[in-house]
This record gives structure tokens, C-alpha cells and sequence, in this order.
């Protein structure tokens, strides 16, 4: 008796050791909640799909996606609404986190509307981040000016695109 309480029990633990699919709560549905500092551009709003950018590779999000957290790279969010519009948002640096019930957080330091980058004002910032960077009088320094010459290439190549 007690053998088989055992092989039930090892059944069982097994069973939630199994990895899966995360289950939305409405069908298909992903929730997205999309902030910056500067702007709200999304609250619990039911979309397609999300594409972002990550330190550990670019990658898209459909409803059911494994749950996930990330830390975004400077680049171009695009978030697929449910009429098929693509908007597409570029962010400095922040968070992505995909829950188990399908809803999406996208957490970023700074973001704005592709439309509303400066190409000219772009490539200025990345010829001054660059200056920094040759300067740098210490590795601080160094380091920080580093970061803005990597968002300003972001920056600078969202805005020709």
C-alpha cells in the first residue's frame, strides 16, 4: 500500500514538473500594458503579437507564449494590434515580462513612436556620444558614454528605417 501511495505520488510530481503552454484566460487573447516614463502607449489592451528587442536576441510573442522575463535592448518594439496595424515604438533600455495568463508588460526607461524620431537630431547624438566616448577620462565615463553610442546607433537606425 504504502509502495503505491509512492508510485502515485511520483506520478503526480512529474505531471507539474511538465512544462507547458501558459493559458489565456479569454481564448486566444494577449493583454498587452505598455508604459515608459514619458507615456502610457498601451493599458491591458488585447493584441496580435510583440516583437522586441532583447539582450538575448530579438523575438515575437503570440497568446500562450511560454512565460518569460527579459531585459530590453535599445531598438524597435512592434506590437501587431488585432486589425492587423503595426505600431512601432523604439525604447532606449527596460523590461519585458510575459505572464502565465497571457498578458504581456513591456517596461521601458524611454519610448517613442518611430514617426517621432529626428534623423539629423539622431545622428547629432550619436556624433556627441561618440566624442564622449573618445574623451572618456576614466573607465565611468567610459562606460556610460559607451551606453549613449549604442542607444544613438539604435536611435539613428530606427529613424532611417
Amino acid at each position: 500500500m504504502a509502495m503505491a501511495f509512492r508510485n502515485m505520488l511520483r506520478t503526480a510530481a512529474r505531471r507539474m514538473q511538465v512544462r507547458g503552454y501558459a493559458d489565456a484566460p479569454r481564448g486566444d487573447e494577449m493583454a498587452l500594458t505598455f508604459a515608459a516614463g514619458n507615456k502610457v502607449f498601451y493599458d491591458k489592451q488585447v493584441v496580435k503579437q510583440i516583437d522586441v528587442p532583447s539582450f538575448s536576441g530579438s523575438f515575437g510573442i503570440l497568446p500562450k507564449h511560454v512565460p518569460t522575463l527579459a531585459v530590453l535592448r535599445p531598438g524597435v518594439v512592434t506590437v501587431v494590434e488585432n486589425d492587423g496595424k503595426q505600431t512601432k515604438i523604439f525604447v532606449s533600455s527596460g523590461t519585458i515580462t510575459v505572464n502565465d495568463d497571457s498578458s504581456v508588460q513591456v517596461l521601458a526607461e524611454e519610448a517613442h513612436p518611430l514617426e517621432s524620431l529626428d534623423r539629423s537630431a539622431a545622428q547629432e547624438a550619436l556624433s556627441k556620444a561618440q566624442s564622449e566616448l573618445n574623451s572618456a577620462a576614466n573607465e565611468k565615463a567610459k562606460a556610460e558614454a559607451q551606453i549613449a553610442v549604442e542607444v544613438a546607433e539604435e536611435v539613428v537606425k530606427a529613424a532611417s528605417a
